[in-house]
C-alpha cells in the first residue's frame, strides 16, 4: 500500500496507539514510530501520583518492546524529529539520519507552559510532563520541606496532595478565583478547593506570581504580584500547555493553537495526519472548533488514524472523558460541559460523593462525578445515546437512571 511506509512522530498514548491499530487493521507495510524520549512508550498519568510518591514505583509501559518486535513495529528510541522533508519524503533526525514514508502521523503532543517572571530558570523550579521530568521531581519532593506550586489545574493539584500525603508542607497559588475552573463545574471546584484546604494544603487564589527568588541560583521562596513571600525549596509549575505544533508549521500544513485536522484526523497536506493533544478539531457536538487534552482523546483519535490510513472513512465521534485522582478522591468528566446552561447536582456534596449534571438546554451534555464512579460510567452511555435524562429525575437520588440504557430499543 505504502513502499515507503508510515511514520508516526511521538511516542505517547496517541501514537503507540495508531501503531498497534494500524496492525489491527491488517496493515502490514513498514511502520515506524519514532519517539525523543528513552522510554519505552509508558503510562503518564502516574506520573504526578504514585510514581511521584513511592521512590521505587517504575514506569508502567503501554506495551511491552516484545509487542513491538512481535507486530514488526520499528520503534526507535531516543530518535528526536527535528524537520519534515518535502522534498526528500522523509523526516530528519536530530542525530542526521532520515527516515522516508509516504505517510506521517504527528503524535507531538504538548509541552508545559512556563510564565515569563523572573526566576523560573533557577535551580530547584520543576515542571511535569514526561518521565524525565517526573524522575527529577521526584528526587527533589522528597528531599524537600517547604513546596510551592503554581497553577490549581489538574497536575498542579495532583502534586500538592501527593505532596501532602508525604508530609510536606505545601502552598498552592493559583491566578483566578477558583481551581480547574476551565473544565469543572463551580460546584467541583468549590469542594476541592475545601477538601485541599482540609489536607493542610494553603491554597491562595486571585493570587498571581511576581518572581520566583533565589540564593546561590536556587530557589528559595516564591513571591506573588504584591510581593508577598512563601518559602520554598521546590517550586513546581503547572499552569497548562503549548501544544507542539512547530514541526506541522514550518512544513506549511495549517495551525491555530493546535494543528487543525478533520473528521478523519488528516491535516491540510494530504500525506500527514496528526492526532492527541497537538490537534485542534471541530468537535462534532459542540459544532465549534477545540483542542482536548487527555488520555482517550489521543487514543481515540489515533484509532481514528489508523483507520484513516488503512483505508476505511470512519469520523471521530468518541465522547471525551477525563479523570483526575488527589489524595484519596477521584474526579471524572465525561462529555464537554463548556456551553451548558444548566447544571444539577445529584448525591451529597457534604458527603464527598456526588456528581453534577451539565444541560444545554434540554440536552444532556457533560457530567462532572466525584467518588461516583457509576455515575461516570453511566453518564458515558447516556451521552454516547444521545439520552437526556430530565433535570428533575437526575436531581431524585430514588430515580433509577439506569433503566434509561436498559430500556429495549422502540420502548
Amino acid at each position: 500500500m505504502y513502499d515507503n511506509g508510515i511514520v508516526i512522530v511521538g511516542g505517547g498514548h496517541g501514537g503507540s496507539q495508531t501503531a498497534a491499530s494500524l496492525r489491527a487493521e491488517g496493515y502490514d507495510g513498514r511502520l515506524t514510530l519514532l519517539t525523543a524520549e528513552r522510554e519505552v512508550p509508558y503510562q503518564r498519568p502516574p506520573l504526578s501520583k504514585a510514581f511521584l510518591k513511592d521512590p521505587t514505583h517504575e514506569l508502567l509501559p503501554l506495551r511491552p518492546q516484545s509487542f513491538y518486535d512481535k507486530h514488526a513495529i520499528d520503534l526507535r528510541l531516543g530518535a528526536e524529529v527535528t524537520a519534515i522533508d518535502a522534498a526528500a519524503g522523509a523526516v530528519a533526525l536530530a542525530d542526521g539520519a532520515s527516515v522516508p514514508f509516504d505517510r506521517l502521523v504527528l503524535a507531538t503532543g504538548a509541552r508545559p507552559r512556563v510564565p515569563s517572571v523572573p526566576g523560573i530558570d533557577l535551580d530547584g523550579v520543576h515542571t511535569l510532563r514526561s518521565a524525565a521530568d517526573a524522575t527529577r521531581l521526584r528526587a527533589a519532593l522528597h528531599a524537600a520541606n517547604d513546596v510551592v506550586v503554581i497553577g490549581g489545574g489538574f497536575i498542579g493539584l495532583e502534586v500538592a496532595a501527593t505532596a501532602r500525603l508525604l508530609g510536606k508542607i505545601v502552598t498552592v497559588l493559583e491566578a483566578v478565583d477558583c481551581l480547574m475552573g476551565r473544565v469543572v463545574a463551580p460546584e467541583i471546584s468549590r469542594h476541592f478547593l475545601a477538601l485541599h484546604r482540609g489536607w493542610g494544603t494553603d491554597v491562595r487564589l486571585n493570587t498571581p506570581v511576581g518572581r520566583i527568588v533565589g540564593e546561590s541560583g536556587r530557589v528559595v521562596a516564591v513571591e506573588d504580584g504584591e510581593g508577598n513571600r512563601v518559602p520554598a525549596d521546590l517550586a513546581v509549575i503547572g499552569i497548562g500547555v503549548v501544544p507542539n505544533v512547530e514541526l506541522a508549521a514550518a512544513f506549511g500544513i495549517t495551525v491555530d493553537d493546535g494543528v487543525q485536522v478533520n473528521d478523519f484526523m488528516e491535516t491540510s497536506d494530504r500525506h500527514v495526519l496528526a492526532i492527541g493533544d497537538c490537534v485542534r478539531f471541530e468537535h462534532w457536538a459542540l459544532k465549534r472548533s477545540v483542542r482536548l487534552e487527555s488520555v482517550q482523546n489521543a487514543v481515540d483519535q489515533g484509532k481514528t488514524a489508523a483507520t484513516t490510513l488503512a483505508g476505511k472513512r470512519e469520523p471521530y465521534r468518541a465522547v471525551p472523558w477525563f479523570w483526575s485522582d488527589q489524595g484519596d478522591v477521584k474526579l471524572q468528566m465525561v462529555g464537554l460541559s463548556m456551553d451548558a446552561t444548566e447544571s444539577v447536582v445529584r448525591g451529597t456534596p457534604d458527603g464527598g460523593s456526588f456528581s453534577v449534571f451539565h444541560y444545554r438546554g434540554d440536552r444532556l451534555v457533560a457530567i462532572d462525578s466525584v467518588n461516583r464512579a457509576a455515575d461516570h460510567m453511566l453518564g458515558r452511555r447516556l451521552i454516547a445515546a444521545g439520552i437526556s435524562p430530565p433535570a428533575e429525575v437526575v436531581a431524585d437520588e430514588a430515580a433509577d437512571l439506569r433503566a434509561l440504557v436498559k430500556a429495549p430499543a422502540g420502548a
